[in-house]
């Protein structure tokens, strides 16, 4: 006759604790250069936008025409334009268009695809069914091609810009939002609070929200950066952001392209400003993707 044994634990075996997602987030940035050196590119975009004012030697609207094309100088560091603007104050004046942009536009399509995704897994059914297909119907069209047709339709201005560029966010987080959705509701705490007859709305908010928020906030952190490039290449279109106001895609079209051989400059500048911001916000979000997965959560 077998006799059962009580499983043993070796006290030399490390035990493993989980961490908060700051604490992960902090060891992959610390762990990880390149997870250091994009929190260091956004930290340097955020503070170039917040102070602006301060930081850009010049008003990014006045035009100088006797110093028209200078190019960079210890006056001008990054040279001036067609009609003698200085080119250091407009890139540093654009970070704000583009940040403000960013943010708003991915707040407002990763809130509203995050709605769609929580009430397309949890109720499932037909409202699932008729939800995901027009998600669906929105992802056959590539995201520039219907922000630029959505913009076309309105006013070229930077709020629609913005709320175009929102809605070309909301059908990839939905997607994502639904399937975490999906999982999260094969817990056994979700079933619990069923069974002891919790309403839905509560078990949405305090069960199944809280474990779908990790991959929104990673979606987020790389939309920022789509959403600066998507916005540069409207203004660049002539369809978002409008002249006077500085715009790191209006500066690259009005100026940068027509005084390309001429002036490079102009061209150089503000497309290493974007290139900047899109790889900095880009490879923030895998690095979040890296501190937040469930395997890496935990320390010895």
């Amino acid at each position: 006759m077998a006799i059962a044994t009580a499983p043993t634990h070796r006290f030399d075996e490390p035990v493993l604790l989980p961490i908060s997602r700051g604490q992960a987030l902090w060891t992959v940035i610390k762990r990880k250069p390149l997870g250091m050196v994009s929190a260091a590119l956004i930290l340097l975009v955020v503070l170039t936008a917040i102070f602006a004012n301060v930081l850009a030697p010049y008003d990014p609207l006045s035009a100088q025409p006797e110093i028209r094309l200078a190019p960079p100088s210890w006056a001008h560091p990054f040279g001036t334009d067609d009609i003698g603007r200085d080119v250091l104050s407009r890139v540093i004046y654009g970070s704000r268009i583009s940040l403000w942009v960013g943010l708003l536009a991915v707040g407002i399509g990763t809130c509203v695809g995050m709605v769609v995704g929580l009430v397309s897994g949890y109720w499932e059914g037909r409202l699932d069914l008729v939800l995901q297909r027009l998600m669906d119907a929105m992802m056959t069209i590539p995201g520039l091609i219907l922000a630029l047709a959505i913009v076309s339709v309105l006013t070229p201005s930077t709020t629609n810009a913005m709320l175009a560029i929102a809605l070309v966010i909301i059908p990839g987080n939905s997607r994502v939002v639904r399937g975490a959705v999906l999982s999260a509701k094969q817990n056994r705490f979700v079933e619990a609070a069923q069974a002891i007859g919790c309403k839905d709305f509560r078990i949405i908010a305090t069960h199944i929200l809280p474990n779908v928020t990790a991959p929104i906030l990673i979606l987020a952190s790389i939309w920022l950066g789509n959403a600066i490039l998507i916005e540069a290449s409207l203004s660049f279109l002539g369809v978002g952001t409008q002249p006077p106001t500085p715009s790191w895609g209006l500066m690259l079209s009005s100026t940068g392209r027509a005084f390309m051989e001429q002036a490079p400059w102009l061209a150089i500048f503000p497309g290493l400003a974007i290139s900047l911001a899109v790889f900095g916000f880009n490879l923030f979000g895998d690095t979040l993707r890296d501190a937040w997965d469930p395997n890496l959560r935990r320390q010895g």
